[in-house]
């Protein structure tokens, strides 16, 4: 017998309003996910996601109906600025935008800033005080006040998540919160930035150290400013968000020993190799008695553990855990589009709080 899928009406698919605050790469590979997964989300998750409320760095555009996210991916890729769609609000910040164009989750994929986050961290602030849910891919929030957000969003009863500002696609903070069930994280390490990784590499092969560095920026894989990638800025970040999941006190990027790979020679990569090792760019975060410790630096691992195996493009994770053991976890990623997946993920749990727990 053949079972035929039954459309589902109006009143069944749940309609939810979209604000997105960054049109880089993640963002228009986000609006992507949104155009060709519209039938999965309706028909799986009775969603309906639309976006009413665009902001790049030129200003705000607005749309009661929702834009055309095709026609908005199409102006983007010319090279154009929101300013110069017939949505664009002259003069309008974000706070007047959800003021008059209510939305119920924002999205923020702004560039990275590890000094004083905004303009992300503001945004946040913004939309936590309307009362939005929030989906971060921005790292710089987190990294630099995830008690104060947390606060406000318990304050406004709404949830925020931020998946896709950890590892890209990897779920390793899902399985932390939410599968780990009364066990313990123990100790955690790994390689967080795809962009170090693939240089390093790279330049163990003979490749110019910038050469490899231009490459990630013409992928989109680096950060806005590459610095924060080959400084290990990126990784201290991202060490600080996953340490704030299973640790006993929030702590910030200052918490956080960083040295990058700005000054890592080839003949130290050599080096590495004829000892049976190759150098990676490690985060750790470990317990010496009841304090934990945090440090991020180019480190020698045996070539045939789990992180020495760790290539190119690729990024992973170790934990150790009282009750669950070691586990191990990767992802390949050269492009985008697991990180933007991501968020879409995180805006579908907001969407459906309350309303099932099986996602």
């Amino acid at each position: 017998m053949v079972h035929e899928s039954i459309p589902k009406s109006e009143s069944q698919v749940k309609r939810v309003r979209l604000a997105l605050v960054g049109l880089g790469n993640v963002g228009r590979r986000f609006l992507r996910h949104l155009i060709e997964r519209d039938d999965t989300l309706s028909e799986k998750y009775d969603l309906a996601f639309s976006v009413h409320c665009v902001v790049d760095s030129s200003g705000v555009a607005v749309s009661d109906d929702g834009f055309d996210l095709n026609r908005l991916l199409e102006h983007k890729a010319r090279g154009l600025k929101l300013c110069e769609l017939p949505e664009f609000c002259e003069g309008l910040a974000l706070a007047g935008a959800l003021d008059r164009f209510p939305c119920e989750i924002l999205l923020e994929a702004s560039p990275l800033d590890l000094d004083t986050g905004d303009p992300g961290l503001s945004n946040c602030r913004t939309a936590l005080e309307h009362g939005l849910h929030l989906v971060l891919a921005n790292k710089g929030p987190l990294a630099l006040a995830h008690e104060e957000l947390d606060r406000l969003a318990a304050d406004a009863g709404v949830g925020i998540l931020y998946s896709a500002a950890f590892c890209g696609g990897l779920p390793v903070l899902n399985i932390i919160r939410r599968d780990m069930v009364c066990g313990e994280v123990l100790g955690l390490r790994g390689i967080f930035n795809g962009t170090t990784n693939f240089i390093l590499e790279e330049m163990l092969h003979g490749r110019a150290y910038a050469d490899a560095l231009r490459e990630t920026r013409e992928r989109g894989i680096a950060e806005a400013d590459p610095s924060l990638d080959v400084g290990g800025w990126d990784t201290a970040a991202k060490l600080v968000i996953a340490a704030n999941s299973f640790t006993d006190r929030m702590i910030t990027i200052s918490d956080v020993n960083v040295t990058g790979i700005e000054d890592v020679q080839p003949d130290r990569l050599q080096q590495c190799r004829r000892d049976g090792s190759v150098l990676k760019l490690v985060a750790t975060a470990e317990r010496v008695d009841t304090e934990w410790r945090f440090r991020v630096e180019p480190t020698p691992v045996p070539i045939a553990s789990f992180l020495g195996g760790c290539s190119g493009w690729e990024m992973a994770v170790e934990i150790q855990s009282d009750m669950y053991g070691r586990t191990f976890h990767k992802l390949w990623e050269r492009e985008p589009v697991p990180t933007a997946a991501s968020m879409v993920r995180d805006a579908v749990h907001l969407a459906t709080m309350g309303r099932q727990a099986s996602l």
